[in-house]
């Protein structure tokens, strides 16, 4: 008999104190997101926003990332606050979303209705692939407004601002710090030691105490030092680098390393 139960449930997890560590997928590759799912991590999740995958591409990825490890969670990172897309990508598998660009608590409103089934949301109903192709509809409408992931990305001055009002909308779970986008918001890109973005940090952190939100960051350098000191300032739902990056790492300083051999 299919079940849905069965699906992993990082939100449960995040409520329940636990840190997850997970990745980046920017290639649209199958056989790297069933490799990097099996190489342990919480969850993957799918970059539906700075990459070229669409939704087709990103329901095969949230296949082969199960495959890789049923446990290991499948986000995507969408391209914007837009119902119609939000629910495809829910039915195509999805265990939760990361909303880029999030601002208002308005726009943090009109994501939760679009994550979660009535009465809590305005999601529609339809046989896909969260489902079970239509074999357990009823299993599945209880199961999702209970374990889907909703995370907004905290990328935008604005944002900071507004941190209290967004955090206190029902139905979010999750805040994700965008290093870059927030940085270049405030004129200071790619600064990440400068003090202002070490304040907005701190104001987003202190925030997510408030309002009992889980705090998350994207640790993008291929630094696994860099990544556990963020950890330890309290980040409990963190992204680890990126597929592209940590191949074009690898890459890079084997070859500088080589060259001086060969040359």
């Amino acid at each position: 008999m299919k079940t849905c139960s069965s699906r992993t449930n990082l939100r449960k997890q995040l409520r329940e104190g636990r840190a997850l560590l997970g990745s980046w997928l920017n290639s649209g590759s199958p056989m790297i997101a069933e490799l990097m799912a099996s190489c342990g991590f919480d969850f993957i999740c799918v970059d539906a926003e700075h990459s070229a995958v669409d939704l087709p591409e990103a329901q095969r990825l949230f296949q082969a990332i199960r495959s890789g490890n049923p446990a290991c969670g499948s986000l995507v990172r969408l391209h914007g606050v837009d119902y119609a897309w939000v629910k495809r990508f829910l039915d195509a598998g999805a265990d939760g979303v990361v909303a880029p660009l999030v601002r208002t608590a308005e726009e943090a409103r009109l994501l939760v209705q679009a994550c979660k089934y009535p009465p809590e949301g305005l999601r529609g109903v339809g046989f896909c692939r969260a489902n079970g192709y239509g074999l357990c509809v009823e299993e599945e409408l209880v199961r999702a407004n209970e374990a889907v992931l909703v995370a907004v990305q905290i990328e935008h001055i604005d944002a900071v601002a507004a941190i209290d009002a967004i955090l206190s909308v029902p139905g979010i779970d999750a805040v994700f710090i965008g290093p870059y986008d927030l940085t270049a918001s405030m004129g200071i890109p790619a600064q990440f030691s400068h003090p202002d973005y070490l304040a907005a940090r701190a104001k987003i952190l202190s925030a997510c105490a408030r309002n009992g939100i889980v705090p998350g960051i994207h640790a993008v350098p291929v630094d696994p030092e860099a990544a556990e000191k963020l950890i330890l300032e309290g980040y409990r739902f963190v992204a680890y680098s990126l597929d592209i990056t940590m191949i074009a790492t690898t890459c890079k300083t084997a070859l500088s390393r080589l060259r001086k051999v060969v040359t």
